[in-house]
């Protein structure tokens, strides 16, 4: 996968702000939340969805997983970061940059998977959930 080309896992919540945007830009980031980490693999964002997102208690227990693509120079200024392997790579955007990612996103932001209790949801049934 290019790096330029991520990936992010998401909650419902967070995803309904994407929506609210006409999915073109990402929601600010929570005070606890400096760092917006898009990951560079499907395989580790659907991890993350499935197996983190997913399982918290009802109605909380769903996982998604977007795609967006972003301009060459924009995805050079955040080199990729080794978290745990080949498989678990992230770029790290400081909440202050978040502004610059979004106007440097090409086209939308497409969900892409979804998760409920850690299995695959189909997903144009998920998107019944954010009204599409």
């Amino acid at each position: 996968m290019r790096p330029h080309d991520p990936l992010s896992p998401h909650r419902l919540k967070e995803l309904l702000l994407v929506r609210d945007a006409d999915w073109r830009a990402w929601p600010p980031r929570l005070p606890d939340q400096p760092i917006f980490y898009p990951v560079t693999t499907c395989a580790y964002a659907e991890k993350i969805a499935r197996d983190w997102n997913s399982v918290t208690p009802a109605p909380d227990n769903l996982g998604f997983v977007t795609r967006f693509e972003i301009t060459d120079d924009l995805a050079a200024k955040y080199p990729v970061q080794d978290v745990g392997g080949h498989d678990h790579q992230e770029l790290w955007i400081p909440a202050e940059d978040l502004d610059a990612l979004n106007a440097g996103i090409l086209g939308t932001i497409d969900p892409v998977a979804a998760y409920r209790d850690k299995a695959p949801m189909d997903l144009a049934e998920a998107a019944r959930l954010w009204g599409a």
